[in-house]
């Protein structure tokens, strides 16, 4: 199915409605299927802002739904292109039967042959043609979609399909599609359908060629390792680190030497990043004879700690495995993960190498150290901020906490002077009853004088208001207690959850 493909019954109602006005989010699952395969014909710009869909209509679409063909289909090109084109454009243009008159005026000698019925046809420019002009669409509505939404899956792509959107993606960058200071990164999901993840981040590539070494200050790295730094020395003489050629090793070792020293000298600490545990292999015993664990690794480590902070720098081959021995020879230093979008790897590449970057490598340290005591700064203010609110929520879901336990004695109170005075009612008409038995002389009648008489005495040692009720003295709110107060703060502090 070609972009320019006629659409069905279904696709050019829904583009007609949503040209009307209605909105996408309140349409069936299968018009929003019907929108999605409009879009891939850049006839509709669909985004998704805080789980809502919303849709707006192309000038393809419009001019789809005004002419009943898309603009880029090839039998109707000319027609697309004179429609959309700008009034005061299509007047200071020729069409083209005035080109081919022109070109015939001045040039009548050429014959009637091929040759003139190329020249009267032309040939379009390469923006001009539908796939470029198709791609150009695509790609503006990438990145629309990206900048919208930070990222794009396409969920279960096909082989063609990646190949497409790579096209699409190299297009919006060659073309300046991209918006400044972002980059465009894909790659393959490892989920079932092997879904392609399309994401828009901040700041260039970490290959890119624009992220050249200028204005960082130069670290010199010795020729030889005559006197290296102790944590040099210790990754030199343990030959479970840095598995890699001898003297790719030797230069790996004299990267970090000149790196170490250079941090020493700005008054930084370097120390020695141990293996983890979960690298080693098992000890075990063999003829009676003990093997100690061991490992083995490509990569080499050290920690620079600048202001307090521990910052851990990875040196190894960039491609360990690549058959090309100028590929493989490659080094690259990564400087872990940081919480804010920055940059974390150099490599060698054709314009420096990896001893013309170790200032900036150096700068990008103490960079994150700045960031990271605001940050430590910033979190430490908030923890306060957190801990005088949570105070004031306790304070008041003790004092609520207070409240409905005197509210609960009012109440157990008011019900027991009801009951009270509910049975005062009973022991009057027990009392008229029983005067009325004893003049008929029965003998239950002194039975029931004695029953009144407890129960009379019974209703004033339960009345509460026989003598002045007190002010209540509640007991202390236990944490669980304050839990329906708290509005989501937890009791036991304001780190808990």
């Amino acid at each position: 199915m070609h972009r320019w493909s006629p659409l069905n019954d279904r696709q050019q109602a829904l583009l007609g409605r949503l040209d009307a006005g209605e909105e996408l989010s309140g349409q069936d699952p299968s018009d929003r299927r019907s929108a999605y395969a409009l879009r891939d014909r850049g006839l509709l710009v669909v985004r998704r802002s805080c789980g809502v869909l919303s849709a707006e209509v192309t000038e393809s679409g419009k001019f789809y739904l005004k002419h009943g063909h898309h603009p880029d289909h090839p039998g109707h090109t000319a027609e697309g292109r004179q429609t959309t084109m700008p009034a005061s454009e299509s007047q200071s243009r020729p069409t083209g039967v005035e080109r081919q008159n022109e070109q015939g005026a001045a040039a009548p000698t050429r014959g009637t042959g091929k040759g003139a019925k190329k020249t009267a046809k032309g040939v379009a420019a390469y923006g001009e043609r539908p796939i470029p002009v198709a791609r150009r669409a695509k790609a503006t509505q990438l990145i629309e979609q990206l900048v919208a939404e930070r990222q794009v899956i396409i969920h279960a792509p096909d082989e063609a399909q990646v190949v497409e959107w790579r096209r699409i993606i190299d297009f919006a960058k060659r073309h300046g599609l991209v918006p400044s200071g972002k980059r465009i990164e894909k790659f393959r999901m490892f989920n079932r359908t092997r879904d392609l993840q399309i994401s828009l981040l901040d700041g260039p590539h970490p290959n890119s060629g624009r992220q050249t070494p200028e204005g960082a200050p130069q670290v010199p790295v010795p020729v030889h390792l005559r006197s290296p730094h102790p944590v040099v020395a210790a990754l030199r003489d343990d030959g479970g680190r840095l598995v890699m050629p001898a003297e790719l090793r030797r230069r790996a070792l004299r990267v970090f030497q000149g790196l170490a020293a250079e941090a020493v000298r700005q008054g930084h600490r370097v120390e020695e990043r141990p293996v983890p545990d979960r690298y080693r292999s098992r000890g075990y015993s063999y003829n009676g004879r003990y093997m100690p664990p061991s490992y083995s690794r490509r990569e080499g480590e050290l920690d620079l700690v600048v202001d307090g902070f521990t910052y851990t720098v990875t040196i190894k081959q960039e491609s360990p495995q690549a058959a090309d021995p100028e590929r493989s020879e490659k080094l690259m230093l990564e400087l872990g993960y940081s919480r804010s979008a920055r940059r974390r790897q150099w490599a060698d590449r054709k314009r420096w190498t990896l001893e013309d970057v170790l200032g900036a490598v150096l700068q990008e340290v103490e960079s994150r150290a700045v960031e990271d005591a605001q940050r430590k700064v910033d979190e430490e203010r908030a923890k306060e901020e957190r801990k005088a609110r949570w105070q004031e929520a306790m304070a008041a879901a003790k004092q609520r906490a207070v409240q409905d336990q005197l509210a609960r004695a009012l109440s157990e109170q008011a019900a027991q002077w009801r009951e009270v005075a509910a049975l005062r009612e009973y022991c009057e008409a027990l009392e008229r009853r029983i005067v009325e038995a004893e003049g008929s002389e029965k003998p239950e009648a002194v039975s029931a004088r004695e029953w009144l008489t407890w129960a009379r005495s019974h209703v004033e040692s339960i009345d509460p208001l026989v003598r002045l009720p007190a002010m209540p003295t509640p007991h202390e709110p236990k944490p669980e207690d304050l839990k329906p107060y708290l509005t989501g703060w937890s009791p036991h502090g304001p780190e808990s959850h």
